[in-house]
């Protein structure tokens, strides 16, 4: 009997030297593993020449996420590497949605959600930008309703540590 559960997001955070290649060494090490990266972000730090990355995918297993962790932290170019815990840490992520709506439900949709107007086009075609959890963002794209969007782009996660 098999059973048809979903499988826990992690996420993983790797700091590493600012070169080329080094992101696709780590996205072709965990494709190996045969693991699925959901979303990647990567910026640069304060220390020159060293950057960030946050990975998340899905994964139930701890030993499972504990070896690509580890293997992770054998490329070269990796400084450190390490499993986030969602509880000790903020995830968040940005969406920018195209979308058409009437001024009335414009107005509703912000009191109930803090988005930044972006561009409204032809009196019923907004743009906004919104950060947050995912289930905040996804709670907003059901609110607009599916016939009603445009066009969505998401940034991917990235996290911190508290």
């Amino acid at each position: 009997m098999t059973t048809n559960r979903q499988k826990k997001r992690r996420a993983i955070l790797a700091f590493m030297q600012n070169r080329p290649g080094v992101l696709n060494k780590i996205s072709m090490l965990i494709r190996r593993k045969m693991y699925n990266v959901e979303t990647i972000t990567a910026c640069t730090t304060p220390q020159p020449g060293i950057s960030r990355m946050t990975f998340t995918l899905y994964e139930d297993s701890d030993d499972k996420m504990a070896q690509v962790v580890r293997q992770i932290e054998k490329v070269t170019e990796v400084i450190s590497a390490r499993e986030l815990d969602i509880d000790q840490s903020f995830w968040r992520e940005v969406a920018i949605v195209k979308f058409e709506a009437d001024s009335d439900r414009m107005e509703e949709l912000f009191s109930l959600y803090r988005v930044e107007m972006l561009d409204h086009q032809n009196h019923e075609v907004f743009i906004v930008q919104l950060a947050g959890t995912s289930k905040l963002i996804d709670n907003f794209l059901a609110e607009v309703g599916s016939d009603k969007i445009i066009e969505v782009a998401r940034s991917g996660f990235t996290a911190l540590e508290k």
